[in-house]
C-alpha cells in the first residue's frame, strides 16, 4: 500500500538533492569551496534518474582523465634529469 508512495518520495528526494548540490557546486566555482566535487556528487544523484545527467557525468570523467594525462605527460617531459653526485664535498678540496 505504501510502497509506491515511498518510492516516489525517495525519487523526489534524489532529484531535489541532486539539483541542490548541482546549484551549490556552480556557486562554489566562483566562491571558495570544492565546486567540482559538489557538482559531481549532484550529477551522481541525478544520474540515477536522468539519462542526460549520466551522459554529462561520463563526459566529465572522460575529459578529466584526458586533462590529467596531458598534465602528467607535460610534467614528465619538462622535468630535468636527476643529477648524481660522484664526489663528496670533502673530496673536492685541492
Amino acid at each position: 500500500m505504501f510502497q509506491p508512495t515511498l518510492d516516489q518520495v525517495r525519487r523526489a528526494f534524489r532529484i531535489v538533492s541532486g539539483f541542490t548540490l548541482l546549484l551549490i557546486g556552480v556557486i562554489m566555482l566562483i566562491t571558495p569551496g570544492p565546486g567540482w566535487l559538489t557538482i559531481f556528487l549532484g550529477l551522481s544523484l541525478l544520474a540515477a534518474e536522468f539519462v542526460w545527467a549520466r551522459r554529462l557525468m561520463n563526459r566529465i570523467k572522460h575529459e578529466g582523465g584526458r586533462i590529467k594525462d596531458a598534465v602528467l605527460r607535460q610534467n614528465t617531459q619538462s622535468a630535468p634529469p636527476p643529477q648524481h653526485e660522484t664526489k663528496r664535498e670533502t673530496e673536492e678540496t685541492p
